[in-house]
């Protein structure tokens, strides 16, 4: 099993675990987006939303630029693969442990019924 940084995963999942920052990373996905052009997709003020896109730049599940008077938003997807290798790994392990109960339970004899 590959050895994860605690800290990098827990950014990457706290950041996740707010359906509003998911959302957010959803409409990044399609392109890149402005502040403004976020602000305008939720009922939230703009120093809300701007909250979210710094816990999202933290986790480094995003990226943000000037250009002139706007600041753009851009996905950075490479941010998921440690939580995505993390998920499968516990996946994996899950499996093996089931089909290991599954060869065990499959040796028992089960107790005649009366």
């Amino acid at each position: 099993m590959v050895i994860y940084q605690a800290a990098e995963l827990d950014l990457v999942f706290g950041a996740l675990a707010n359906a509003t920052r998911r959302a957010i990373l959803i409409f990044l996905s399609s392109a890149d987006q402005s502040v403004l052009e976020l602000v305008k997709r939720f009922e939230m003020s703009q120093p809300a939303i701007t909250k979210h896109l710094n816990i999202l730049e933290k986790a480094g599940l995003i990226q943000k630029r000037k250009e002139g008077r706007y600041r753009y938003c851009r996905l950075q997807p490479d941010a998921l693969e440690a939580a995505s290798e993390w998920a499968e790994d516990i996946r994996l392990h899950w499996q093996e442990s089931f089909e290991s109960l599954e060869r065990y339970l499959e040796g028992v004899n089960p107790k005649e019924e009366v």
